[in-house]
């Protein structure tokens, strides 16, 4: 039956779950030429296609543990997109004008708009995953004292 014993992780898992699913149909909005510039159906599914994994991840923890294989994919994947993105971040930190996430579009001028979300999504996608490792490592302590 359920893997989660304790009723407030088992909640958290299941508020994460529900995040990252949001964050994925979020991705489409990504592909509107009228918000973006030039925007790439390839990258907007491949985010929607990665916090959907995060997403079912979440939820299949609750029931059964997730192999760490798994849980290592997903946490190389963050960590990539990171040191990809990072360049961005730094400029919309130290070289642009003003910083901002919100309340602008990507544009051809603006490209590191993008960069940061794109940065921070992978960011809490590491917490989340960083997350699931920590409840996995805690169920395998349980049951080798078990």
């Amino acid at each position: 039956m359920a893997r989660l014993k304790h009723p407030g992780l088992a909640a958290l898992t299941v508020a994460f779950g529900i995040m990252f699913a949001v964050f994925s149909s979020l991705q489409f909005n990504d592909t509107n030429p009228e918000i973006y510039d030039r925007p790439s159906v390839l990258d907007a599914w491949s985010w929607a296609f990665f916090y959907g994994f995060i997403a079912v991840l979440c939820l299949a923890s609750i029931f059964r543990s997730v192999p760490r294989v798994l849980l290592g994919v997903a946490a190389a994947f963050c960590l990539f997109e990171m040191a990809t993105t990072v360049p961005g971040l730094h400029e919309n930190l130290f070289e642009a004008e003003k910083f901002t996430m919100a309340g602008t579009s990507m544009t051809a001028a603006r490209p590191e708009v993008e960069l940061t979300r794109e940065f921070f999504g992978a960011l809490i996608a590491l917490v989340g995953v960083s997350f699931l490792w920590w409840q996995a490592s805690k169920a395998e302590r349980v049951r080798i004292r078990a």
